[in-house]
């Protein structure tokens, strides 16, 4: 008799599972001509024969819920540093010196390498080396490297004068 009042709870647990699992099944799923990738599972009956749709057997229901954007915001406010983290002006500005003076040094050697890089380019006719006279190849290369770390040198110095400008004077 125990089995039995166990068995019979068990039953009574598990309907509603099993009530859900037989609504599931008994929704059809359709496929619908005119459309061959996308399929419905909205229509009734009715409809899906009156528009010629194909019942889809055994075919899994799968909703993907779109993901909502996030609304714009507007510009990030500022908030001003309460008075006893701020820095002191003069030392703000020994730190805009630093920075300065850091980046007009770096400014000077960068402008060093590029004179000497454009010595050795020579106006696009630098001068073969002992290989590159049995291989033009190599000297179309060397010279398209050498033109290329020009380029990339004279965007360094064009970044570093950026730098320069955001400074206080």
């Amino acid at each position: 008799m125990n089995r039995v009042f166990v068995r019979s709870l068990w039953a009574l647990a598990l309907s509603p599972c099993l009530a859900a699992t037989a609504a599931a099944q008994a929704r059809e799923v359709y496929r619908c001509p005119g459309n061959p990738v996308l399929y419905t599972d909205t229509l009734s009956a009715k409809e899906a024969r009156d528009k010629g749709c194909r019942t889809l057997e055994g075919a899994p229901i799968t909703v993907v819920q779109a993901v909502r954007p996030r609304p714009a915001s507007g510009p990030v406010p500022t908030v001003a540093r309460p008075a006893d983290q701020r820095v002191d002006p003069n030392e703000q500005r020994a730190r805009d010196n630093d920075a300065r003076r850091i980046l007009e040094g770096e400014l000077r050697r960068e402008e060093e390498r590029l004179a000497a890089m454009q010595r050795e380019f020579n106006n696009g006719e630098p001068e073969r080396q002992g290989v590159e006279a049995k291989n033009p190849q190599r000297y179309i290369d060397r010279v398209a490297e050498m033109r290329a770390g020009i380029q990339r040198k004279e965007g360094d110095i064009a970044a570093i004068k950026r730098e320069l400008s955001k400074l206080p004077q």
